[in-house]
Formats: C-alpha cells, structure tokens, sequence
C-alpha cells in the first residue's frame, strides 16, 4: 500500500434521474459505482473488466477526476485530491491523461496532428516557442510509430490504427504518472490491436508509467496487466494479479467469464463446462440487496440475498466478495488455462508495420 499510487476508498458515484423540463425532480439514480476500493501501484497496470455497464469507465473517470465523486476518498501520491478545483485540478490534469475508446471522434476533425498533440503545451504554458513544439510533437510521433512529416495532416488521412496512435501520443505528451486506457483497442481491427497493445507496454517501461487498463477480451487484459479487478453492477467481486485470476477465479460471476473464452485445444475443450448465466443484469437504477450478483448466480444461498459478502481473501490468492466461491473442481470445469491467451508478438521497431506509417 505504501507504493499506492492512485487509491480509492469506498467510491461512490450515483448519476441523478430527474423528471420535468423546468423545475426539474430528482426521481431515483443509477447506481453507476457502489463502494469501490482500489488501488494502483506506481509502475504497474490494473486491469478492470466486466460486462457492459457494469461500472468500468466510470470508475476509471472518477479515480481520475474527469467525473466528479458522489462520495468516497480519491487519493493521488498521497494526496487527497477528492475536491480539488481551480488551478490546482488543472495541475493534476498534466500528471493524469487519458486514452479514450474511439479514436474516430476523440480526434478534433478540424485541427492538424501537430496542433492535436500539441494542445497540452498550448493549455499548460509550456514550450511556448513554435519551433519548440514541433520539435516535441515530430519527437512524440516518432515514439509511437508515427512518420514525423505527417505533422500537418488531418485526422481523416490516418487510419484507425493511426489514429489511436496520435491519441496515444498526446497523452503522453506531458509525462504523466498515471494513464487511463479505456479499450484502446476495442474499435480497431484485431490485426491492428497488438500493434497498440505491444505500443503501450513499451511506453510504460520506458518512460515509467502508471496505467489503469479497461477491457473486455480477457485474453487482451492477461497480457497487459498485472493485475486485475472483475466489476459487477457498480461493485468490484474479485480482485487478484493476473495468472492467479486466470489460473484459480474464486467469484461464481469470474468463472462464468471465463468459461465463456473460447479454447483452442480439443483436449481442452472436451473437459469444459460453459457455465451460461440466466436472466438478465439487474437495473443499476434499482440493483438487488446484499450480492448483488445472487439474482443470477448458480450457487445462490438464502445469505447470498440478506448479507452483503466483503471482499476477503479466498484459497488461492484472490480477493472474492462471495459467500461460497468457487471449489478448485469446479474452477477446473470453468476455467481451463488460456495457454497465455492471444499471442501478441513484440516487434522490437519503433515502427512495428508499415500500417503505422
């Protein structure tokens, strides 16, 4: 804990439901975050994936100011940055950056690749000279794999690939310790997205970078992160580095996920059970009482629905909010090895395809 980096304690954000056009009334909330404690290591990269909806992004959003709070502790390098404002919030915003998911609308149409990228200098005061910022934008498109003499084009001249690329780029721009990934890759073509992938775990060795890395193919988030939150309905339900998760899920809701990777090897194959959950996710608006995963969990107990299970380490490592977590026979049904999962071969260039360029 002493290494934390960005922590969050018992965060809650709830988004208002309000009826009327004038005087608006607050009717209910979605329950987007309930009670989520976490925290991220200097150097590593925490892993949040879960079904859609179920919190991620805001989660992401709000440890790192972008959405402000309902409730909780945000603490930044020790610091408790939950209220920040004014000059003081626009400090952190150059230690904290984001990645966003589509990198055809996060790119501004209108502007270059080098007024793009150059735009955190232009809002921080920073390398005010001309020549100074192209010279850090063309040093910046070098980094990710980008030709420095297409400083001048427009987005739409780039692919998706590309694209994601010049988001990366501005990111990093002004070194920052921590960065929000939210699927970076998940809008881009499969054969582009290790390309992004191998790109970002090379930046983060090299320039010592916190991430935290939001996912919904497995096998993408067990290659680049060391460790991982599982997220249901607002609440996190496991919490393990990555091989003990993928090796030993103790949460009935982690094995499910898992179960439903896809295994290359028959042998494999033949021995797995996909476990299919019944019904339907329950509305955040009104989410179900104690667990909330009981309303859909194949080893529900009268206790799953009167007392909300904590989040405590299980056998094997993982940290599991659940009443009756998994035995090791049934993780061996749900989740055989995902024999590293897809292969993401490093290329050793700065400019790892001809594509990036």
């Amino acid at each position: 804990m002493s290494e934390a980096l960005l922590e969050v304690r018992d965060l809650v954000k709830h988004f208002p439901i309000t009826q009327g056009v004038i005087f608006q009334k607050q009717i209910g909330a979605v329950h987007a975050v309930d009670g989520v404690s976490l925290f991220v290591n200097k150097g590593e990269t925490l892993g949040l994936v879960g079904e859609t909806g179920c919190g991620k992004s805001t989660t992401a959003r709000v440890m790192v100011r972008l959405i402000d709070p309902t409730s909780g502790t945000i603490l930044f390098d020790g610091e408790d940055i939950t209220t920040v404002k004014g000059d003081r919030l626009k400090e952190l915003r150059r230690e904290m950056q984001m990645i966003f998911q589509d990198p055809y609308s996060s790119l501004n149409p209108r502007k270059t690749v080098g007024s793009i990228i150059s735009e955190p200098f232009a809002i921080h005061g920073m390398l005010k000279s001309e020549g100074e910022r192209k010279k850090r934008v063309q040093e910046l498109m070098d980094t990710v794999g980008l030709n420095p003499e297409h400083y001048n084009r427009y987005p739409h001249e780039f692919s998706g690939g590309q694209r994601q690329r010049i988001g990366v780029a501005r990111a990093i721009a002004l070194n920052p310790k921590v960065i929000v990934a939210d699927e970076p890759v998940s809008a881009l073509d499969v054969s582009i997205q290790a390309q992004v992938l191998n790109l970002l775990k090379q930046l983060q060795r090299d320039l010592g970078i916190t991430m935290v890395f939001i996912a919904h193919d497995l096998s993408v988030v067990r290659h680049m992160c060391d460790r991982v939150a599982v997220m249901y309905l607002g609440s996190v339900v496991e919490l393990a580095d990555s091989d003990t998760l993928y090796s030993q899920p103790r949460h009935p809701y982690t094995g499910a996920l898992m179960s439903a990777v896809p295994v290359a090897d028959p042998a494999a194959a033949s021995v797995k059970r996909r476990q299919i959950l019944t019904g339907d996710v329950p509305s955040p608006t009104n989410p179900p009482p104690a667990c909330r995963f009981h309303t859909r969990c194949p080893k529900v107990q009268d206790i799953c629905r009167t007392e909300t299970p904590q989040l405590e380490i299980k056998d094997g490592g993982s940290m599991a909010a659940c009443h009756f977590p998994l035995t090791d026979a049934e993780v061996a049904e749900r989740a055989p090895a995902l024999a590293g999962g897809r292969s993401f071969t490093e290329s050793g260039s700065r400019y790892p395809t001809p594509e990036s360029r």
